[in-house]
Parts: C-alpha cells; structure tokens; sequence
C-alpha cells in the first residue's frame, strides 16, 4: 500500500531549493516550524501509523527506504501526534535507524547534505544515557556534512551549527529535553522551569543566514 517514494519525493523535492539561499531557508522552515502539518495529516496518517506499528522496517533494507522510514518515524510523527507523548514515542527507533545507517553505509550512499541532516537530527532527538555522546557525534557529523553544501547556501551554515551547539548545551545542563517535560507529565527542576518560562527553545528557531546573500 505504501511506498517510500512517496515519503521522498514530497519532503525533497525535486524543484532546485537548493539553487538559492532563500528557497532552502524556506525548505527548511516549512519541514522544521509546522508548515508541513495538514499534508502529513491529510496525506501521511496512514503511513505514519504504519511505520510506528513497525509495518514497514523492511524499506530499512536499502538507503532510500531507510531514509524514508526515518522521515515517517522522526518528522511524521511530530506533526501527526503534535502536543502528545506519542510525538516523541517514535525517537528511539529512528535513532537507532540512524545509527545503523553510519554502520552500513548507508548515510554516505545518500547523495545530498539536507538527506544526511535528517539522520543527524533524528540522533539529536532521543533522549537516553548516552544523549550527550551522541550531541557529539552529531556535531562532528554535521561540520563533515556542511563540507558539501553548495556555495550559494554557505551564508546558512554558521546558523545551522550553532543550532546544534544549543541543543548540545540543553543536553549537557539538562540531560534531556526540558521543553517536552509538560507534554510528557515529568516534573522539571527549578533551573528547566526557568528555561521553560524564558521560551526560547532550539527546536523553534528559524534557521536564517548570518550573512546578507
């Protein structure tokens, strides 16, 4: 019923973003601020429930399903159990796809820097003991990946790192995600409920460049 294809040829699309700065700011807005939510609902649901039910952990097989599948796991489920404990019950999976796919090669056969990020992210996402091992991990992954990133797309990647770095430091504080805390009934320390009330989260930033393009 379901093909990974369809996953990929929606979320990277084939339509040159990466040709101008501003249309892959734009790319990465619409995927990371919620813009993507009604055609993941309307278009996905099905799909999303399938992969977290675990339907379709054979398109992990080869690296485009995998990629798909990750995309399902990590992205879809934000946006289809959005503001519920289920968003983030799909994280542990998708790193683990992650991780593997450094194992296998299949990260590297993958052919473009933005398909490589969402596996860098997913590894940011879950929470665990090893969570700060894996911030950086996923630092080191990402000055690698930003290596191939086209020149007219450079002014972003300060921008990009030093989201990363936030995120880094979230972990290394907190050792999790505080901003989930409400969502997921746990109890936050006075210093999470003061980041808590402050309200600037990593997740919600804009990626913007640093430089006029």
């Amino acid at each position: 019923m379901f093909d990974p294809n369809d996953i990929l040829d929606y979320w990277f699309p084939d339509d040159g973003h990466w040709e101008t700065l501003e249309a892959h700011l734009a790319f990465w807005h619409h995927r990371m601020q919620g813009g993507a939510d009604h055609d993941i609902l309307s278009r996905f649901g099905p799909v999303t429930l399938a992969a977290a039910q675990c339907e379709l952990d054979h398109w992990a097989n080869e690296p485009k399903g995998r990629l798909a599948l990750l995309i399902a796991l990590d992205q879809f489920s934000r946006s289809y159990w959005r503001d519920t404990p289920q968003s983030y019950g799909q994280d542990i999976k998708a790193c683990r796809l992650a991780m593997e796919a450094l194992e296998n090669g299949h990260y590297d056969a993958l052919s473009h820097p933005w398909e490589r990020q969402f596996h860098i992210i997913a590894i940011t996402h879950c929470e665990g003991p090893d969570h700060l091992a894996r911030m950086d991990l996923a630092l080191d992954l990402t000055k690698k990946n930003i290596a191939s990133v086209p020149a007219q797309l450079a002014p972003m990647i300060d921008r990009a790192m030093e989201q990363v770095h936030r995120v880094r430091e979230n972990i290394r504080v907190f050792g999790r995600h505080p901003h989930r805390n409400n969502i997921l009934g746990r109890v936050s320390s006075q210093a999470e409920a003061a980041y808590i009330d402050k309200g600037e989260f990593p997740h919600q930033n804009r990626i913007e460049a640093t430089t006029d393009p």
